[in-house]
Formats: C-alpha cells, structure tokens, sequence
C-alpha cells in the first residue's frame, strides 16, 4: 500500500515541484498546475493523466483506478486507490504527471534524457 508520504517522497522531488494544503487536501503542484492531489482521508490520490487514454486505464484495472467526479471529466485527470498501489507503479504515475505540468526542457534534464 502507498502512503501520501511515500508520494511526497518522490514529489519532492521533482523540480519545481511543491506541496499545499488546500481545503484541508494534499496536493503538489508545479506553478498553479496540480499533478498530484489526495482526497480528504488520504485513500484516494488522484493525478494527472492524458485525457484521451484514461478510459483504457480505468477499464484494464478498475480495481485500481477511476474517473474523477463529472464536474472534473474535463480536466486531464484519474483517480487511484492508494491501497491498490505499488510503489514502482505511483513513481511512475506521479512523475508522469508532473511531466505533463513542466517544460519538456526540464523535464528532459532531470530525467536525464537525450
């Protein structure tokens, strides 16, 4: 099971990466964007995630994850159980989504990448 604190872990991070408290809710951000947020009781983080692909990612695991509310089905958003998480799997969802808020220069220097 994932805890917020091993994504805060890796989130950290992340450069220009940081984390608020907004309505008593987790969430990290890069400028305004937010690519990782929790609910409430912390068992739900939601991330973000290409629009056009989360269909195929709630339907292949939907023990995992799911869409977010209706009024949120406008925003590049997915929903995770954290207790149906790995590890391995969160790190790769929450950098995936802050890749998705940075500049690719960035994102491509701190990955390493060519």
């Amino acid at each position: 099971m994932v805890t917020v604190e091993d994504v805060r872990q890796v989130a950290v991070t992340l450069p220009r990466a940081y984390e608020v408290l907004v309505r008593d809710r987790i969430k990290f951000r890069v400028g305004s964007l937010v690519f990782v947020g929790f609910s409430r009781d912390e068992t739900l983080m939601g991330f973000g995630f290409p629009r056009e692909e989360r269909d195929h990612l709630v339907s292949s695991r939907p023990e995992t994850f799911q869409l977010p509310p209706a009024s949120d089905l406008r925003y590049q958003w997915v929903v995770a159980r954290m207790a149906a998480l790995e590890v391995d799997e969160m790190e790769e969802l929450v950098i995936d989504a802050w890749r998705m808020c940075v500049p690719k220069g960035v994102a491509r220097d701190f990955l390493g990448e060519a």
